[in-house]
């Protein structure tokens, strides 16, 4: 077709996702999951960095904030994050992928950026700083929706889920770095300084990754969709050459015609036609991403929040060593996605989900015993922790991918953000709970309780992974969720001829309603 543009409700056929898939490992992927994995990496730096600064925010030499006004900043983060996340999730969906991983990476840029700039106690300078650790959260709350589905849809199936996995996990890699550049900060600077020069690296190391993505291109599956068969063909075009030059290739494998999958551009819908179609239409997906992104938050948020904690009052950990112990508790962290998510894409998301969530649960149970029986010590927890978050970080980050990739095209970034915004909610208890039942650290039977709770909540998710989980494994995104602008007619409309039908017909029902609702209009 020659138009530039589609016109909304004219069909059109395109082979850009088979394209895509058939694709060998190159350069260019390297270069493009650096460049848009490092919004994990910023997410872990700024909360690292916000967490171990916290207690010279109370020093009079430094800002002589107040106890309740300190506490305060990590709960307006998570807020900015919440609320970018849904913002610039729909914008993702409506505007491009590209667009939004440019905005979003600038508007965390300034906020981050002007936190350091924060010079005294006063009413206005206490707003200033709540001002700028929003305006944080909203950019990187945005990265989660536009970048989780960028990656998805220009990643060849087969790499998808080692690769999502592993960009998830990188947080942690920024809570390495936040944790080892306070510690010379704090040790070898002023105090009134050294905390300016940690909220300083996220955006100096963000300006160096804006550079890099002004050369990516738009996802060639989302203009596809939107109609903008020529800008697709144009972007696919770029990543065939730049995959071919960077491996030498003098031409790509051909892609077979009955690969082509047809579609109806015009889908689009707000936040309450989308959770109506998620939760009424696709329920057991729904269910399924809920659920992990909810136990994965809960656990995370609890143990990560207090641990320091834990270290001081049941193990009389100095507030001085507590970093060197999450060092390790970090790599731990780190390791998991690295070392298991290739295993994601070879023995399959159902059984890898199920065991990391069932497997961190039961580790974390016999770290309840064990702390009941006094058997541990700061080294000792700490290594258990490590082990324990070795295998549940891979499942959380399996969680985000399991969201951006089982629901449809259309509605991929939203569905992201309904379920980053409903996890954080839920997370936000967490910290709560744990916190109540540590108290001043005299009764260990009480942590012993919530450390079951943890375990049983893991297993709640393991359980649903293993009944819901979808078999995503090596298969192209129209394989696992049909977009809701497949043009109807036929038994298989949308899928790939000579494609097995892999979809539960709650999909089915979702594409039916989109395009009803699309008719209404």
């Amino acid at each position: 077709m020659s138009a530039s543009t589609v016109a909304p409700g004219a069909p059109l056929r395109s082979l850009i996702p088979a394209r895509i898939d058939r694709l060998p490992w190159s350069p260019f992927f390297t270069r493009m999951v650096a460049a848009l994995g490092v919004a994990w990496i910023l997410d872990g730096l700024e909360i690292t960095i916000a967490a171990t600064v916290a207690s010279t925010f109370t020093d009079k030499d430094v800002l002589g904030f107040s106890s309740a006004q300190v506490g305060l900043i990590a709960t307006v983060y998570l807020l900015g994050e919440v609320c970018g996340a849904l913002f610039f999730g729909r914008l993702s969906d409506k505007l491009g992928r590209r667009k939004l991983f440019m905005i979003t990476l600038g508007i965390y840029l300034v906020g981050s950026g002007l936190t350091a700039l924060t010079l005294g106690n006063s009413i206005g300078w206490v707003l200033f700083l709540y001002a700028t650790r929003f305006i944080a959260g909203v950019g990187i709350g945005g990265e989660y929706a536009a970048i989780n589905s960028a990656i998805d849809e220009m990643m060849p199936a087969r790499f998808r889920g080692r690769v999502d996995i592993a960009v998830n996990g990188t947080y942690w890699a920024g809570a390495l770095i936040a944790t080892i550049a306070q510690l010379v900060f704090l040790n070898n600077l002023p105090t009134s300084y050294g905390w300016r020069f940690g909220f300083a690296l996220g955006p100096v190391l963000g300006l160096v990754v804006l550079v890099i993505r002004r050369h990516l291109p738009e996802s060639p599956r989302w203009l596809i969709m939107q109609g903008r068969e020529d800008e697709a063909e144009a972007e696919i075009a770029k990543m065939e050459k730049w995959v071919q030059e960077g491996d030498h290739l003098d031409r790509l494998p051909e892609v077979d015609e009955s690969k082509a999958i047809e579609i109806t551009p015009g889908t689009d819908l707000g936040y309450g036609a989308l959770v109506k179609v998620l939760f009424q239409q696709m329920p057991s997906r729904s269910i399924l991403g809920a659920t992990l992104m909810i136990t994965q938050s809960f656990l995370y948020n609890a143990i990560f929040f207090t641990y320091a904690l834990v270290l001081s009052k049941f193990y009389g950990v100095s507030d001085g060593q507590v970093p060197l112990y999450f060092i390790a508790f970090a790599a731990g962290n780190l390791a998991g996605p690295l070392v298991l998510g290739h295993l994601f894409d070879t023995v399959g998301r159902r059984k890898m989900i199920a065991g990391t969530y069932l497997l961190s649960g039961t580790l974390l149970a016999i770290t309840a015993v064990l702390f009941k029986a006094g058997s541990l010590n700061a080294v000792t927890q700490t290594i258990a922790w490590s082990l324990i978050f070795f295998f549940a970080s891979a499942g959380a980050s399996a969680a985000y991918l399991t969201v951006s990739e089982v629901f449809p095209i259309e509605v991929r970034a939203k569905a992201i953000a309904v379920f980053f915004a409903i996890a954080q909610c839920f997370g936000a208890l967490g910290p709560v709970i744990y916190g109540a039942l540590i108290g001043k650290g005299d009764d260990p039977n009480k942590l012993v309780l919530g450390y079951l709770l943890g375990a049983a909540v893991m297993a709640i998710g393991g359980l649903v992974a293993a009944f819901l989980g979808v078999d995503a494994e090596g298969k192209s995104l129209e394989d696992i969720a049909l977009p809701l602008s497949a043009k109807a007619g036929g038994a298989k409309a949308g899928t790939k001829a000579g494609a097995l039908d892999p979809y539960p017909s709650d999909i089915g029902r979702a594409a039916t309603a989109a395009r009803e609702a699309r008719r209404a209009r």
